[in-house]
């Protein structure tokens, strides 16, 4: 495994981790709802990726709904006293699979105790709040919410997720922000606009996450990457013996210390790439080039 990465450096309870997660999202089933295809594949998965050395897994309620947190319990309970798990909330999923806000103080609140049963704990180590895009509900009211949840114990850090340089600005004002998880990798590194509305990409908060100490987690990283090929990326992993994918896992972690990516895959030999792109060591002069 990896070098570390260390959460909330500065508070009274640090987390350190290995700067290779895993997301789980991928475990569910298509459009990111039901059960996974291959059940037992998917618990295989979790289960080797921290036999692995992975200490850090990315999960959330609205993940199938609750599939990817039964999974994670089912397969890894009681927890290693070193793996944290990292949840979202502030969304939700409706029977037609469309994914809306749901994010006043009482749902957050509704959010972290779903959470909090479904994956047998007593505190989230790591909650991101993330956000849906301009709405009725003030940032400061969700983010005032989710200060009151660590005040009572419920969770020990907070982060934010899908947010603009702007809204992290302001995060910051507010309270102790641990991490930020927002869409970055090679081939997808600005904000990115869709037919639900956008993703803010890494690049615009990267310096700032580098300036406070906050741990950057790249989301969508390997699915951006690969329907847009980029021929320097294609060079570069002919070079190494490599897949593209695993360029990208390779460049994101030589692109900053304060990247922590966090690529998923429902299939075990996708995990075993995807660790295996921890050991590739590109040169200054690669990572120029890649630029």
């Amino acid at each position: 495994m990896t070098s570390t990465i260390t959460i909330a450096p500065h508070s009274a309870h640090p987390l350190t981790v290995a700067r290779l997660g895993y997301g789980t999202m991928r475990l569910t089933g298509p459009d990111i709802w039901g059960e996974p295809a291959n059940r037992s594949e998917a618990l295989q998965i979790l289960r080797e990726a921290v036999d692995a050395g992975v200490s850090f897994l990315d999960t959330a309620d609205y993940y199938g709904e609750d599939v990817t947190n039964r999974l994670v319990r089912e397969a890894l309970h009681p927890y290693p006293a070193e793996l944290v798990i990292c949840t979202k909330v502030g969304a939700t999923r409706r029977p037609d699979k469309s994914w809306v806000p749901y994010n006043r103080p009482e749902q957050l609140r509704a959010s972290i105790d779903n959470n909090l049963r479904i994956l047998g704990q007593e505190q989230i180590q790591l909650v991101h709040l993330r956000l849906m895009g301009a709405g009725p509900v003030p940032l400061d009211e969700q983010l005032g919410a989710m200060f009151e949840l660590q005040r009572e114990g419920k969770v020990l850090h907070v982060g934010l997720s899908n947010v603009t340089r702007a809204e992290l600005e302001a995060g910051l004002q507010q309270g102790p922000i641990a991490t930020v998880e927002n869409m970055y990798g090679h081939a997808q590194r600005t904000t990115l606009a869709h037919a639900h509305g956008t993703n803010p990409g890494g690049a615009e908060v990267l310096d700032l996450c580098e300036q406070h100490g906050i741990p950057l987690i790249p989301f969508f990283s390997l699915l951006h990457a690969l329907p847009q090929a980029d021929t320097r990326v294609a060079e570069v992993a002919r070079r190494h013996g490599v897949t593209e994918a695993q360029l990208n896992i390779a460049w994101l972690l030589h692109k900053s210390p304060w990247l922590l990516p966090i690529p998923g895959t429902s299939q075990l030999a996708h995990l075993r790439e995807n660790l295996a792109a921890a050991t590739i060591r590109l040169s200054a002069e690669e990572m120029a080039y890649l630029e």
